[in-house]
């Protein structure tokens, strides 16, 4: 467990403004494999999100990632003897972050998947780079060197080519386009303020704090909306896909994002996440059967040309 510790931020603004100077203008070596994982994990989520959804309701869904996921993370961090008490001072910050991250994101994101085809919705969903940016620029004041807004440009050419013809058809449910990308806007906020507004604590007890209490309004939710007796009659296929989710793309995934978003500029860290969606669309080819087109193999390409921008080091 000793990759999961670490300070999720420093002492103070000040200090964390220092921070920001210092950060990598690229992603370096020692979080290759983080992003390596992370991107199989969220990509292929997609897939065990869709079993998961055709026998369990979105919100006992949600509810199950979101409380077993950070219950398992608060096992392991305790059986590795690490602090879990969240510093005074740092609970308003950590649930405005909470709540932007975790609630925001987790609910629009159920809402809007019912309204449109997941597919639509998770390239949708990662247009955040199309506002980290600029809220980068205005809130941290962080540069857009043309190196990274070269890899911003390949990276929204992949996500146009993996839409296709789906762009045409935004206005045919303009509400759950507007609430996945709702969804994105708030991703792209919560990550940059998580650099503005540091939080004082370990990264692994932050990053369970943070879906526990992000979680709290979902839990509610599937209190009031839906019966979880149905969990009685899952079959083997649906059950295997919530067990990945919880142990994962929540436990594992959530602390691995936090981890990149805290060590680099946001502008690296959005451009790096553009490979999601593309592993996202090549694992409903392996385990769906979906066929490729050759719009996804152009797309793979184009995010491959966009990483490339973030994990070199810029020439001195």
């Amino acid at each position: 467990m000793d990759r999961l510790d670490g300070v999720a931020r420093h002492e103070g603004d000040a200090a964390a403004r220092t921070a920001l100077s210092a950060e990598p203008d690229h992603l370096p070596r020692h979080l290759w494999w983080v992003l390596a994982a992370l991107t199989f994990a969220w990509g292929f989520n997609w897939t065990a999100m869709k079993v998961a959804l055709s026998e369990v309701p979105p919100w006992t869904f949600r509810t199950l990632c979101l409380g077993l996921g950070s219950a398992v993370l608060f096992a392991a961090l305790r059986a590795g003897g690490q602090a879990l008490a969240v510093p005074k001072g740092q609970w308003g910050r950590l649930s405005l972050l909470a709540f932007l991250n975790i609630t925001c994101w987790n609910m629009l994101i159920a809402f809007g998947v019912a309204l449109i085809p997941s597919g639509r919705a998770s390239v949708l969903a990662y247009t955040m780079p199309i506002w980290a940016i600029p809220l980068s620029v205005w809130v941290l004041g962080e540069r857009i060197i043309p190196r990274r807004l070269a890899g911003l440009g390949l990276g929204m050419i992949a996500l146009a080519l993996l839409m296709g013809e789906s762009l045409w058809g935004l206005g045919a449910a303009p509400a759950g386009s507007l609430m996945v990308l709702g969804a994105a806007l708030c991703w792209a906020l919560g990550t940059v303020l998580q650099k503005r507004l540091p939080v004082r604590m370990p990264l692994g007890a932050y990053t369970a704090w943070m879906m526990l209490l992000g979680g709290v309004p979902i839990f509610i939710g599937a209190m009031l909306l839906e019966d979880v007796r149905v969990l009685r009659d899952v079959s083997l296929a649906p059950a295997l896909g919530v067990t990945y989710n919880v142990f994962v793309s929540f436990a594992f995934a959530h602390w691995a994002w936090i981890k990149l978003a805290t060590s680099v500029p946001v502008g690296v860290f959005s451009v790096a996440m553009l490979i999601i969606p593309v592993i996202g669309v090549l694992s409903g080819v392996v385990f769906l059967g979906e066929r490729p087109r050759w719009t996804e193999v152009a797309a793979l390409f184009c995010v491959l040309g966009a990483l490339t921008t973030v994990i070199r080091r810029r020439p001195p």
